[in-house]
C-alpha cells in the first residue's frame, strides 16, 4: 500500500516535512492544504486512507483536532504524530531537560494536547525555537523587529526547520513516545542576535528592558532551560545537521 499522509495544519514546519516525502500521497488541512478543516465527511474520508496522520495544530482551551477527530484517530493502525512545544517543561532554572522532566508549563492547554496525544499512541515532537529560511534571527535582526534583552544566564535551545523534518520522518520507524527534536548548544537570545548582526554586518540592536515587552514576551523570559536531544539521537538514530545556531545561520546567509 501506498504510504500517505494526512496533515492536520500544513504551516511553516509540516510544508518542509512534507516536501522530504518523495513519492507519498499527502493530504492536508490548513490554508495551504487540499481538505476544508470542517468539512467532516472530507477529512474522515481522508484519516481512513491515511497510513500516517500529523497534526501541528497548536490547543486553544482545547486541541481542536483532537475535539474535533479524536474518535476516529482512536481507532488505532496508523501511524501518529503530534507537533508539540518544549514550553511543557516551564523553567528549569536552566537546567538540562530531557522527556522524563515534569509537565509543568504555563500553558496548560499545550500541557493537554501533548498528554492526549501520548494516550493515543503518538509520537510526540517536542520542539524548541524554530528558525529556517525566512524566518530566523537574521531576518528580525534585517526588519528592526530583533531586540537584546540583557538578561544573565539565561539560555534556550533552538532547532533548524530541516533537522525537525528530518527528526519528525525519521520517527516513522519509532515507537511511540515523546521525542525532543533541538540542537545542541543551548544559548542565550543575545548571543544568537549579536552573531546574527555580526554576519549581517551591521550593530546589534538595542536592549530593551524587560518591563518594556509584552506580557507574553515577559512571560517567555521567565523560563530558562536547556533541552536534551539524546533520547532522540539514541532512538530515532537522528542528528542535527545544524547542531548548533552558528552552523545553522551561517546556512541560512
Amino acid at each position: 500500500m501506498r504510504n500517505n499522509l494526512l496533515i492536520f495544519g500544513l504551516g511553516y514546519a509540516a510544508t518542509v516535512i512534507a516536501a522530504g516525502l518523495d513519492g507519498w500521497e499527502i493530504a492536508a488541512t490548513g490554508s495551504a492544504g487540499s481538505l476544508d478543516f470542517d468539512d467532516r465527511e472530507g477529512v474522515i474520508s481522508a484519516i481512513d486512507r491515511a497510513t500516517h496522520i500529523l497534526s501541528s495544530v497548536p490547543p486553544d482551551e482545547v486541541d481542536p483536532v483532537l475535539a474535533r477527530y479524536g474518535a476516529a484517530l482512536a481507532d488505532g493502525g496508523k501511524w501518529l504524530g503530534y507537533l508539540s512545544s518544549t514550553g511543557v517543561y516551564g523553567d528549569a532554572g536552566g537546567a538540562w531537560v530531557d522527556e522524563g522532566a515534569p509537565i509543568v508549563g504555563r500553558r496548560q492547554a499545550r500541557n493537554r494536547a501533548d498528554a492526549d496525544w501520548l494516550s493515543l499512541g503518538a509520537r510526540v515532537f517536542r520542539l524548541p525555537g524554530i528558525y529556517g529560511p525566512g524566518r530566523s534571527p537574521l531576518d528580525r535582526v534585517r526588519s528592526g523587529r530583533a531586540h537584546r534583552t540583557g538578561i544573565a544566564g539565561q539560555v534556550f535551545s533552538r532547532i533548524h526547520v530541516d533537522d525537525l523534518a528530518a527528526g519528525v520522518i525519521a520517527g516513522f520507524d519509532a515507537p511511540p513516545g515523546a521525542y525532543n527534536l533541538s540542537d545542541d548548544m543551548p544559548e542565550s537570545q543575545d548571543a544568537v542576535i549579536e552573531f546574527a548582526a555580526n554576519l549581517l554586518g551591521i550593530d546589534p540592536p538595542a536592549v530593551v528592558p524587560l518591563d518594556a515587552l509584552t506580557p507574553e514576551a515577559r512571560a517567555f523570559h521567565a523560563e530558562n532551560r536547556r533541552v536534551s536531544n539524546l533520547k532522540a539521537k539514541r532512538v530515532l538514530g537522528w542528528r542535527p545537521v545544524y547542531a548548533d545556531y552558528r552552523l545553522g545561520l551561517r546556512a541560512l546567509v
